[in-house]
């Protein structure tokens, strides 16, 4: 096998398997709370932008829109968040956060925080910045190259 090769594969193994032990982490705090990651996106996504229209919100949490319908309503039914309809477009359904959503995340949230930090406590700062910043780069590169 081509060198080059060896070290895409290296790349990849590692990265899965890092991703998959940060992962564990948050997602272990998560359920603590009684929710799913992709609640918890969606949560996050809702507290810190606003009301989104559902049809979009799988998009930035990168889940399909039928899942997301799911998913909302699980977080209607604990009364995180509420339907709205658009007041310009009937069709356009907006997902929004409660004010029981917002006390439940801003009471969550900061610890969740510190479950991250510490999951990612093997790198210094600058080592953290130099993986983020290649990360980045290596991501848009796959969707852009994506066919």
């Amino acid at each position: 096998m081509a060198e080059g090769k060896n070290s895409s594969l290296d790349l990849y193994i590692a990265l899965s398997r890092a991703s998959e032990w940060v992962n564990a982490h948050a997602d272990r705090d998560i359920r603590g709370h009684g929710l799913n990651r992709t609640e918890f996106g969606v949560l996050d996504l809702l507290y810190h932008k606003g009301a989104q229209p559902i049809q979009q919100i799988g998009g930035k949490v990168l889940m399909s829109s039928g899942n997301i319908t799911y998913v909302v309503d699980k977080l209607e039914k604990k009364q995180f968040v509420t339907r709205k309809a658009s007041t310009e477009d009937r069709r356009l359904i907006y997902a929004e956060i409660t004010e029981q959503g917002k006390q439940f995340f801003e009471s969550v949230f900061p610890a969740h925080t510190e479950v991250i930090e510490s999951a990612v406590m093997g790198l210094t700062d600058e080592e953290k910045q130099a993986a983020s910043q290649l990360l980045k780069k290596l991501g848009k590169f796959a969707q852009e190259t994506f066919k």
